[in-house]
């Protein structure tokens, strides 16, 4: 039996509460229990996407703005970035005043719900936030209703390994040690829900199932060190 919901509006309200109190040791705990392979995923995401000067990018479920940062220090692009949690949207905004990054804008709000217009971003990602999102779907169309024709639609998120040995070691980990660790420095509940919460997580073919069913052109798949983390595009079409 899961011990949380990984639907609906209680787990959305879940994630934002949850997010919210572990605002403070989220970039800590991120690099730290990843081994700062967490560093590496991104800046693989970051390659496929094959962004060009002068985009507009909307960066959901962005955290503390890791992503978009990232991003701006390679390109020349405007990026928003919009999360469900008020403490996250704040601690990204204090951190690109830190780092003196422009053309970078911070917001709350649902990835379900977006407040921007129609065809309005060259790019939309999504960074180990798919996965905490309510309804699959709802997001989905969401995310092709904004993007302009031709736009580009990247998920990272974790995945199960493909080999089985790799398997055992990652829910071992996963599973085990990590909620222990984690619970010294955060909140314990949030590090149970992370392993349960990629248990529940569909396949990767059903991902690229949802994507094409939303109404992107075509669907992809790039897997990442044995298959823990994959990144999914998803392509408007440019008419």
């Amino acid at each position: 039996m899961p011990e949380f919901t990984h639907q609906g509006h209680e787990k959305k309200e879940f994630v934002r509460k949850m997010f919210d109190d572990i605002s403070p040791s989220y970039d800590f705990l991120n690099h730290f229990l990843s081994l700062g392979i967490d560093i590496y995923w991104r800046k693989r995401f970051i390659q496929k996407l094959e962004i060009k000067d002068d985009y507009s990018i909307l960066d959901v479920a962005c955290g503390t703005g890791d992503v978009g940062f990232e991003i701006l220090t390679n390109h020349s692009v405007s990026i928003t970035g919009i999360d469900l949690s008020p403490k996250m949207v704040k601690l990204a905004h204090e951190k690109a005043q830190k780092k003196n990054m422009e053309n970078i804008t911070f917001i709350e709000g649902d990835a379900e719900n977006l407040p921007l217009d129609n065809n309005s971003v060259d790019c939309l990602t999504i960074s180990y936030g798919f996965r905490n999102i309510s309804n699959y779907e709802s997001a989905l169309t969401e995310f092709y209703r904004v993007l302009k024709p031709g736009g580009k639609l990247g998920i990272l998120e974790f995945s199960k390994p493909k080999s089985k040995i790799i398997g055992i070691i990652f829910k071992l980990y996963f599973h085990h040690i990590l909620p222990r660790i984690a619970s010294f420095f955060s909140r314990s509940d949030a590090y149970r829900y992370l392993p349960e919460s990629v248990d529940f997580f569909p396949s990767r073919h059903d991902i690229c199932r949802k994507i094409i069913y939303s109404g992107f052109q075509r669907a992809e798949i790039h897997d990442l060190t044995f298959g823990i983390s994959t990144i999914f595009l998803g392509f408007k079409d440019g008419k």
